[in-house]
C-alpha cells in the first residue's frame, strides 16, 4: 500500500522512498485515529500527511522518550540537533535524517510556509522546562505550536475551494481541539511525566489543584471536584470543535471525508471520556472498535461519492 501511494505521488528516488516509509510507519504506530482518517485521502496526497505527521511524532519522541534515563540536558541537546537538521533541510530540500529528508520534500512539493515548523520547534523546546499553564490564553500559545500549525501545514495538501487564508483559522482551530482532547484523554499519563495541560484558572474554579491530582493520581481515588473540572475542559474542547467545523466544507471535496471523519474520530474520545466517568486520571478512555469501524466505513462511503462527483480531482497546485 505504501509503495502505491509512493508511485502516485510520483516519489521515484530510492532514499526519497525510504524516508516517507518512516514517516508512514511512525502515523501508522503512534497515531491510530490520525492514521484511519488518513487513509480517506486520495492515494497521491497521503504520503505528505505522513511526512507532516513523522517529523512532528519524531520531534515528540524527543520531548517524552528519549530513553527513560534521558535528562532534560540530553533532550534539548537532541532536539537542537533535529532543529539544526530541520533548518538545513528546508534550505536544501534534503537530509540525512529521514524524518527530516521527507518533511522538507513535502514542504517543497506543497510551498508550505517555513514559520509553521519553527512555531511547532518552539512549542517542543518549551515542553522540557514549563510543566503548567495559569490559563487558557498561555495554553493557547502553546498549543498554536503544537497544535494550530499542525493544521496550517495541513492545508496545502488538503487543497481549499476558497483562498487558503479564509480556511486557515478554521484548519487551525481543529488542530487545537484535536490536542486538547488528547489533553483530556491523557491526564494521567501527563501527571506521570510531570505535567498539566489543563488551564489552572479552570482546575482551581472547581478546587482542583496539582497536589489533589497527584493525590487521586497515586491512590486511584476519584474526586467529584477533578470531575466537575475534566467536564468543563470538555466542554470549552467541544465548543472549539463547533467553531472549527464549517471549514471543512471549505476544503477539496475529496479531501473533506479524511477531515470529516477526523472530527467525528476525535470527538468520539471526547465521548469516550465522558462516558467513562471522567477518569482520566486513572486510564485513557478508548473509542470502541465497533465506533470507529462504523465512523470510517462512512467516510469511505462519502469519499467515494467525492470521487464520482469529482472525478479524482487533481492534487492542488502549490501556490507561489
Amino acid at each position: 500500500m505504501s509503495a502505491r501511494e509512493l508511485d502516485a505521488a510520483g516519489i521515484t528516488d530510492p532514499a526519497l522512498r525510504a524516508a516517507y516509509c518512516t514517516c508512514r510507519t511512525l502515523n501508522a504506530r503512534h497515531g491510530r485515529t490520525y492514521f484511519l482518517a488518513t487513509r480517506l485521502l486520495p492515494v497521491e496526497r497521503r504520503p505528505a500527511v505522513h511526512s507532516l505527521y513523522g517529523f512532528a511524532r519524531h520531534a515528540d519522541d524527543i520531548v517524552d522518550d528519549l530513553g527513560t534515563s534521558a535528562t532534560t540536558g540530553e533532550r534539548a541537546a537532541a532536539l537542537d540537533r533535529l532543529d539544526r537538521r530541520l533548518a538545513a533541510g528546508l534550505r536544501t530540500g534534503t537530509s540525512d535524517e529521514p524524518v527530516v529528508h521527507a518533511l522538507a520534500d513535502t514542504v517543497r512539493r506543497y510551498a508550505i510556509d517555513h514559520r509553521h515548523f519553527h512555531d511547532f520547534m518552539a512549542s517542543m523546546r518549551s515542553d522540557l522546562t514549563v510543566t503548567d499553564y495559569p490559563d487558557l490564553a498561555a495554553l493557547s500559545r502553546y498549543t498554536h505550536g503544537s497544535a494550530a500549525v499542525i493544521g496550517l501545514q495541513m492545508l496545502p495538501v488538503l487543497g481549499t475551494v476558497v483562498p487558503r487564508e479564509e480556511a486557515a483559522p478554521y484548519a487551525a482551530g481543529l488542530g487545537v481541539a484535536f490536542q486538547l482532547t488528547n489533553f483530556l484523554r491523557d491526564v494521567g499519563e501527563d501527571l506521570d511525566r510531570g505535567r498539566i495541560y489543563l488551564p489552572a484558572d479552570l482546575l482551581a474554579a472547581h478546587g482542583v489543584d496539582r497536589a489533589l491530582l497527584c493525590w487521586s493520581r497515586a491512590t486511584g481515588h476519584r474526586d467529584a471536584r477533578i470531575t466537575r473540572a475534566l467536564r468543563e475542559a470538555a466542554a470549552v474542547t467541544r465548543e472549539i470543535y463547533h467553531r472549527a467545523a464549517p471549514g471543512i466544507a471549505l476544503l477539496d471535496p475529496v479531501a473533506r471525508p479524511c477531515i470529516r471523519t477526523a472530527h467525528i474520530l476525535y470527538g468520539s474520545i471526547l465521548d469516550a471520556v465522558a462516558a467513562d466517568g471522567y477518569a482520566a486520571v486513572h486510564r485513557r478512555a478508548v473509542v470502541p472498535r465497533r465506533r470507529r469501524a462504523a465512523v470510517a466505513a462512512d467516510g469511505l462511503a462519502r469519499l467515494a461519492a467525492a470521487r464520482r462527483r469529482h472525478h479524482r480531482a487533481p492534487a492542488p497546485k502549490a501556490e507561489a
